[in-house]
């Protein structure tokens, strides 16, 4: 597994080899994933590289001349066959998206390094603690989209993959060890079913931090100048940050600047910035400014909850308990019950292990390790 450029791999462009992986792929037992995006450079992000690597041989596929990839979704979707990630979450939705590849018998590498209490989780430390490998991530945020990609970008991209096999072996074995396998297998079924948002409903200034705490007006204006944005950035072909940042924006809604002067004083913007788009900026503006009050947009906001005092104490008396365990099993709190289970748990006060089934915020592998001792922490109420 070398680190230095001397990998071998072989690239997959052509239908005939495409093709040909698919049916090797499906006689293997497990094979690891990773892929390479680019989120970075372009408005609508698309998978550029898939690399797998399974026990004959480390592979890239071109997904930029390969876009359809119906061959492999018989090999992912088989349940006989384990599919290793690292922090799937992102790819599963991406594979979907993209190929409408869905994923069955997935591990997830990261989610197993949580489990069993890792103080970092990322692929490169992971490898640098259980293997002693620094891996080089100097193209990791390098535009995955330009052909031809140089020979140290693909050499890369297949290094990353070629780790997976191993570690998921030496992880399966620890959580084993710890009877904590059957954990990560829940978790990793319901990361195989995440998909992609189906788009942004409502106000895009929904979707932008600090938007909240605009008045009406303003709020109008930002969200005329968060299409002027997403308008721009189609066009152009650009991620949305790189045309305006939210920042930015959120200083324009604030200030409302009349003019180019006023425009420049600001400082949101750089010259470039304004010459090329200042007066659309100001026309958009202006006409949030003239908007009918009766059309003015208001944040929604949730009005909080009224917690009676006896939840509010079993929430409590939870939260030590789950801070307790945390300590004794050495891993994150979170991983135990979320907040969210602690608060479903509080308000109905189950009574009998049965009960906790009722609970969908409760993981069922959580209620056969822990329901119990929950049971037993709630306080005894008169």
């Amino acid at each position: 597994m070398p680190s230095d450029g001397s990998l071998r791999y072989d690239i997959v462009a052509t239908p005939a080899d495409l093709q040909s992986l698919a049916a090797e792929l499906e006689t293997e037992t497990v094979f690891g994933v990773d892929l390479e995006a680019d989120s970075m450079y372009h408005f609508q992000e698309k998978v550029c590289l898939l690399q797998l690597a399974s026990s004959r041989r480390n592979v890239v596929v071109d997904t930029i001349a390969l876009t359809d990839l119906s061959p492999l979704k018989a090999a992912f979707r088989s349940s006989d066959i384990r599919k290793v990630f690292h922090g799937a979450d992102y790819d599963v939705r991406c594979l979907y998206r993209d190929f409408d590849i869905r994923v069955s018998n997935l591990f997830d590498t990261q989610c197993a390094c949580r489990f069993l209490g890792f103080k970092e989780t990322s692929l490169e430390a992971v490898v640098k603690q259980l293997f002693g490998v620094a891996l080089d991530k100097k193209y990791q945020r390098k535009d995955w989209s330009r052909r031809p990609l140089p020979k140290e970008m693909l050499a890369y991209a297949a290094t990353d993959v070629c780790y997976l096999l191993p570690l998921a072996q030496a992880l399966e074995a620890e959580l084993v060890a710890k009877d904590r396998l059957a954990w990560l297998g829940e978790e990793c079924r319901l990361l195989s079913k995440v998909r992609p948002s189906a788009g942004e409903d409502g106000p895009l200034f929904l979707h932008c931090k600090g938007a909240g705490k605009l008045d009406p007006s303003s709020l109008a204006v930002l969200e005329l100048l968060l299409r002027l944005r997403r308008k721009i950035a189609r066009h152009k072909d650009r991620p949305l940050f790189k045309v305006f940042n939210h920042d930015a924006l959120l200083r324009l809604a604030e200030v409302r600047p009349a003019d180019l002067g006023e425009l420049e004083k600001t400082g949101a913007l750089s010259p470039s910035q304004i010459e090329r788009h200042g007066s659309d900026i100001l026309a958009a503006i202006q006409k949030a400014l003239h908007l009918p009050a009766a059309e003015l947009p208001r944040y929604p906001f949730r009005k909080p909850k009224t917690m009676p005092a006896a939840v509010s104490d079993r929430i409590r008396v939870l939260r030590r308990w789950r801070e307790t365990q945390a300590r004794r099993l050495k891993i994150e709190p979170s991983l135990i019950c979320s907040k969210a289970a602690m608060a479903a748990i509080a308000e109905r006060r189950p009574m009998k292990p049965e009960d906790l089934a009722e609970i969908p915020e409760l993981r069922a592998w959580q209620r056969k390790s822990f329901g119990r001792d929950i049971l037993a922490a709630l306080p005894k109420e008169r």
